[in-house]
């Protein structure tokens, strides 16, 4: 009996001690649910719990002890979301778009417990960010059928907001009816225009004329509200449960990767982390014979890789344009840092819009 008392007063002290630090783990994880919270970032980082468990396990020497250690680990990390999700919780976010809108349904996933506000159109949606009326927006960059979204990378330029993070969601497209409608009565199809030529092929056999609506949600609720039976919206499966129409006809895009790509706009720059792997830079270039050129070459020298590029014209002066890079590599670094000056003496208004780890798919 002397050896279990002894063992169940270690017991005791050792719970004593790991409630003390419990209580100081707790106060660094609210430290990081205000960053989160300041510049956008979501609560779940899957990346960062998986190489959590993978260092932390490397402590326990008694390898008969392992997989319960990993169980302890697990339900400590849940907790400390559990935590972070109480404080986050109300955290204003502005999307295009109503309630089953595609950016409402992406930004759900990403944060569970905030609450989207809606406006008629991406600049209303990025103003509200700008204006402190939410936190931040979350808004469409690019669709890989449809391609660029414009008028957001042309706010990304003007604008002062950064881009703290890029989330990948599949869109699915179909076409919704009032309840009686019959696909024979349909004449014509209503849609932002994105939406509308995602479905281009779809459209064109069909015959169907088309109208133009600011976004996914709003020809729903147009096609709700109206008597003619010959419209139909196309438009997400939850548009379809919000405004009580029936999916006529399911998937009608194009392409089965059908995917859109969101940026989380914050007014707070996200700190500089060293474990970040993407970058966002935008910038004109100087009227000069191999500017463009120049400023490319620059990147690749410092051995970031481009992933993308795109221009746009700046609707300032005739023929000029800005550019919008995608690289892979951290520019926090010394490297990064030195690649900037001297991207500096190449191009006109260089701005950093943001810097953070790879995109995730939601």
């Amino acid at each position: 009996m002397k050896e279990l008392e002894k063992a169940r007063m270690k017991i005791d002290e050792i719970d004593k001690r790991m409630a003390h630090l419990f209580e100081e783990r707790m106060d660094a994880v609210n430290i990081v649910a205000e960053y989160k919270k300041e510049v956008g970032k979501p609560v779940e980082d899957k990346n960062r719990e998986m190489k959590l468990i993978e260092n932390n396990s490397k402590y326990i020497e008694n390898f008969d002890y392992l997989p319960y250690y990993n169980d302890f680990l697990s339900s400590t990390i849940r907790i400390s979301k559990n935590y972070q999700n109480k404080l986050i919780d109300g955290v204003k976010i502005s999307i295009s778009g109503t309630k089953g809108a595609f950016a409402d349904v992406a930004a759900k996933k990403v944060y569970s417990g905030a609450k989207n506000v809606s406006f008629s159109d991406f600049s209303s949606a990025y103003d509200a960010a700008v204006n402190g009326e939410t936190d931040y927006a979350f808004l469409p960059i690019e669709n890989s059928f449809g391609g660029d979204v414009g008028a957001v990378l042309d706010l990304a330029f003007y604008g002062n907001l950064y881009i703290n993070g890029i989330y990948e969601t599949d869109i699915v497209q179909n076409l919704l009816v009032k309840t009686k409608t019959k696909f024979e009565d349909i004449k014509c199809v209503i849609s932002h225009p994105q939406a509308i030529l995602q479905c281009g092929q779809f459209i064109k056999a069909n015959n169907f004329e088309t109208r133009n609506a600011s976004n996914t949600t709003e020809a729903a609720k147009i096609v709700a509200l109206s008597d003619d039976n010959s419209i139909a919206a196309i438009a997400s499966s939850e548009a379809a449960k919000n405004y009580g129409l029936k999916i006529i006809k399911s998937a009608i895009n194009e392409s089965n990767q059908n995917t859109t790509r969101f940026a989380v706009f914050s007014r707070s720059k996200s700190a500089d982390n060293h474990s970040d792997n993407r970058f966002v830079i935008m910038f004109t270039v100087r009227n000069i014979a191999g500017a463009l050129s120049k400023a490319i070459s620059v990147i690749g020298n410092y051995g970031y890789n481009l992933l993308d590029l795109k221009s746009r014209p700046t609707k300032l002066e005739k023929w000029k344009h800005y550019f919008f890079i995608e690289g892979e590599g951290n520019i926090n670094s010394d490297n990064g840092k030195n690649m900037l000056k001297e991207l500096e003496n190449c191009c006109d208004n260089l701005k950093v819009v943001g810097s953070f780890e790879k995109e995730v798919q939601v």
